[in-house]
């Protein structure tokens, strides 16, 4: 490449730029190929574009709100951190650095949902009408979806956060340092759009979907995706708003959260160039988009072959074996030699990590294994039994994901210090591309098949549809795992960074400064579960209301004679959500401000860590809990221990019902609250330090 600028790191930096803009030319190319394929019956297009025109309704919605509460945080920043209050008062402006990186985060982040969420109800019509044909074209298309949307996440996020380094460098002319103190408010933007989508859109599809299983399966006794049920539509969109714009932005802010934290460790590394240790984990990033869209070529069946799990992992592991054999020469070739191996095994340690992690949250949530096994029989005896059941499943579920979280920790520390965890973190993640592929792929797979049902297409196209949310219902459980994995490893690597920042050697709980901050901090994770929970709680009671009135006033309902009002049912859990939404949000933001005004930066540290083990802790078995109670139930509905509408069925039913919101609102939720808790303490550090205000 021709050199652009006259220092070989600006230079490096445009290198890492061209691969964000060939993720977004990819991706681009993948949406071509998904629009050219045929989008079915005029019926199909039809119910199709119910559930697109409502999540496109809600995601409009929801944007408007973040972009609120965007604007008055953007406005604070200005004045507080990159103005100042004595400059305030003088008038006297500062450059818009912080605020400004804030406000492009956040931007990026948005326009990364937005991207997966158009796709994803693109892709959703398409699949059904390949599944029509075969199951390999179905699973060709749906991937595709999920592809876009992954190559979107990790390319948007290149390229908008360097080409802000580049940027505030070249044209403002700040040192590294302090540009990658003012990119905090860019990993600080897209951790609070990530909150914001992961709480609204879970509490919207879980709101429907409790509401319409309860009601149209339990009371009523129809299936799941009848088209006489008012929520069917609600839950179709909440797969998208939730499951497909949520997760990308919750794997968007750990992306950028995971590079920001090893550059701001990497300006502290005393065995050689600091422009070295902050490009590196850029260039393992770049690799790892390269890698990502190598590894989509290798998923496909084999004719007349069914194992979609096997030909999903394909594209994993060969994506991560071009990201292992590749960084060991950009290791070799870029870093001194004393270094250089020890920061590469950290790499692999998180990097081998978060496979396993999704390899566990697979045994422990498909219904090929024994636990799921198990849990559907002790439905036999009852509702109480699977909750109990379940609960304890999730519980036990969190010790060999944590084992091995500690493992990858302590071998990433003790070949590379802290820079070596930050690096584990960047290795978990450089695969993003294509492992938020698998996990994306998943909704639209779900879409297809209700898409199936409620246009009355032939069984053979619903058994292939759900042969793919089988599966999708599998990805789904080790995108979470795999999520929860990255965010404790990146959670902790920007803890490691606060701590340099607040000149903090150690955590002293001898202080009880420091022991009030963490017990207050390992609550925040069940409060704020407790409040997404309650929220779902709220808007599902709105839902079966609203089902059970139209069931009973709507003539011929039943019989499918008349159709039912399902605007109604969106617009509903719509304003529930967005709603809902704020409160905690709110909570993750001011927590930390607070606790380090009030008692000084050491209690803030322990905040930060009692939130880091409650909210990993709880987030595993919450999400282990709902994605076994999901497939037990589905396991039941296959034909297994008396099959659909068995007592054993409707016992599965109320505990799938209990698990909805566990594993796709609370618990993935936690995830985020804890990142941006700790991206909001690395910036109230700068902002206190600067004012006095703490000690």
């Amino acid at each position: 490449m021709f050199p652009v600028f006259a220092d070989s790191f600006s230079n490096s930096l445009v290198t890492i730029l061209s691969s964000g803009v060939l993720a977004l030319l990819t991706a681009a190319i993948f949406r071509i190929l998904i629009s050219m394929r045929s989008a079915g019956t005029e019926k199909m297009q039809k119910i199709a574009n119910q559930v697109r025109i409502g999540a496109m309704a809600f995601l409009r919605r929801e944007y408007r709100v973040i972009g609120i509460f965007v604007v008055i945080v953007g406005a604070l920043l200005y004045a507080f951190l990159d103005t100042g209050i004595e400059n305030v008062r003088l008038q006297n402006w500062g450059a818009p650095t912080t605020s400004g990186s804030f406000v492009l985060g956040a931007l990026c982040s948005v326009l990364a949902g937005f991207i997966g969420m158009r796709t994803a109800t693109a892709a959703n019509v398409r699949t059904t009408q390949a599944a029509r044909t075969n199951l390999g074209s179905a699973l060709r298309v749906a991937f595709l979806s999920g592809a876009t949307m992954g190559l979107s996440v990790v390319g948007l996020g290149l390229i908008g956060f360097v080409g802000a380094m580049l940027y505030l460098m070249q044209t403002m002319g700040l040192s590294l340092g302090d540009t990658l103190q003012a990119l905090t408010g860019f990993s600080f933007g897209a951790s609070t759009v990530a909150l914001f989508a992961r709480v609204g859109g879970g509490i919207f599809t879980k709101a429907a979907d409790v509401g319409g299983d309860l009601v149209g399966k339990v009371e009523q006794g129809i299936p799941e995706d009848d088209p006489r049920n008012p929520a069917t539509i609600a839950d179709s969109v909440g797969d998208n708003v939730g499951d497909v714009a949520g997760m990308g932005a919750d794997l968007f802010e750990s992306y950028v959260g995971s590079i920001l934290a090893a550059m701001l460790i990497g300006m502290t590394v005393e065995w050689g160039s600091t422009e070295v240790a902050v490009l590196f984990p850029l260039y393992i990033s770049a690799l790892g988009v390269v890698a990502s869209i190598i590894g989509t070529f290798a998923v496909r069946t084999a004719k007349g072959s069914s194992n979609i799990h096997g030909a999903l992992k394909n594209g994993l592991f060969l994506a991560s074996a071009i990201v292992v054999a590749g960084t060991f020469f950009l290791a070799n070739n870029m870093l001194p030699e004393a270094v250089w191996l020890g920061i590469y095994i950290a790499m692999i340690s998180g990097l081998v990590v978060g496979l396993v992690i999704g390899l566990l949250t697979e045994y422990y949530t498909s219904d090929h294994y024994k636990p799921v096994k198990e849990l559907a029989a002790s439905s036999n005896t009852g509702a109480g039994t699977i909750i109990i059941a379940g609960l304890a499943l999730g519980y036990s579920s969190t010790f060999l994901p944590v084992l091995f979280i500690t493992i990858a920790i302590g071998v990433a520390y003790s070949f590379a210090g802290l820079y070596g965890i930050a690096i584990s973190a960047v290795g978990m993640l450089s695969t993003l591309g294509i492992s938020l592929a698998v996990d994306a792929y998943g909704p639209v797979a779900d879409n297809a098949g209700g898409l199936a049902e409620m246009a009355g297409l032939p069984k053979q196209v619903r058994a292939r549809t759900d042969t793919l949310d089988s599966a999708g219902n599998t990805t789904a459980a080790i995108g979470k795992g795999f999520a929860i994995g990255s965010a404790a490893l990146t959670a902790l690597a920007l803890l490691s960074a606060f701590a340099t920042s607040a000149g903090l050697e150690s955590i002293n709980l001898m202080n009880p400064n420091t022991l009030i901050g963490l017990l207050l901090g390992g609550t925040l994770p069940y409060i704020f579960s407790a409040m997404t929970m309650n929220a779902v709680g709220r808007a599902a009671y709105s839902v079966i209301e609203e089902v059970r009135r139209q069931f009973k006033e709507i003539k011929g309902l039943m019989e499918g004679t008349a159709e039912p009002d399902a605007a109604r049912c969106v617009d509903i859990v719509t304003a529930s959500a967005l709603k809902e939404m704020m409160v905690p949000g709110v909570i993750a933001v001011v927590s930390p401000i607070a606790i380090g005004l009030l008692l000084g930066s050491e209690a803030l540290g322990g905040m930060l860590a009692g939130a880091l083990v409650s909210g990993v802790l709880l987030a595993i078995s919450m999400a282990n809990s709902g994605g076994a109670w999901d497939n037990a139930k589905k396991y039941i509905e296959a034909g297994n221990l008396g099959g659909k509408g068995s007592d054993a069925h409707k016992a599965a039913v109320v505990g799938d019902t209990v698990g909805d919101p566990f594993k796709d609102t609370s618990g993935p939720s936690i995830n985020i609250l804890v990142k941006l808790m700790t991206v909001v303490s690395v910036l109230t550090v700068s902002l206190y330090s600067a004012t006095g205000l703490i000690g």
